[in-house]
């Protein structure tokens, strides 16, 4: 017969995951937490990021990157101070994150970046993030970094990834 934690003791467990310090006094940040800037220091200020209606069907109700976004995407770097990374074989990614961004284990810190499709010659700026993954191991690409560069969203595209 199997035993069912007594009620007291689940309320106890549940009332403790809300602490905001840990047993040895030190204060864990919480939601509520701002990092304010000084005075004197400018900080970006980034749109922030729009989530796919609940009802979303299609890649257009699911891509949420505005016309301004995909234009400054699109845009080819004056400087050329990129360096290619690598190429990688790109699958899509999970379509309900908004933005325009590149899973992959070609780097190991976020960073800037640009993917271009040889299929369409067609190229984006994204946000590179780190896949904890094997190099061979394939990328996920965003919903809306993938109708940029014209690759084919049911197929597993092969895409150059450069780095700023």
């Amino acid at each position: 017969m199997k035993r069912i934690a007594p009620p007291l003791l689940i309320v106890a467990v549940a009332a403790l995951a809300g602490c905001s310090e840990t047993p040895f006094g030190e204060a864990q940040p919480t939601a509520e937490t701002v990092v304010l800037a000084k005075p004197d220091q400018t900080r970006p200020q980034a749109r922030p990021a729009i989530s796919p209606p609940a009802n979303a069907r299609t890649a257009e109700a699911f891509d949420t990157v505005s016309a301004e976004e995909k234009a400054a995407a699109v845009a080819v770097p004056a400087a050329r101070t990129e360096q290619k990374i690598g190429m990688t074989v790109a699958s899509l990614g999970d379509p309900t994150q908004p933005g325009l961004w590149l899973k992959t284990p070609l780097v190991n810190a976020p960073r800037k970046g640009r993917v271009v499709y040889p299929g369409s010659g067609k190229s984006a700026q994204v946000d590179l993030i780190p896949l904890d993954a094997d190099a061979g191991a394939g990328s996920q690409i965003s919903l809306s970094a993938m109708r940029l560069i014209e690759a084919p969203l049911t197929d597993l595209p092969e895409i150059e990834v450069f780095g700023s």
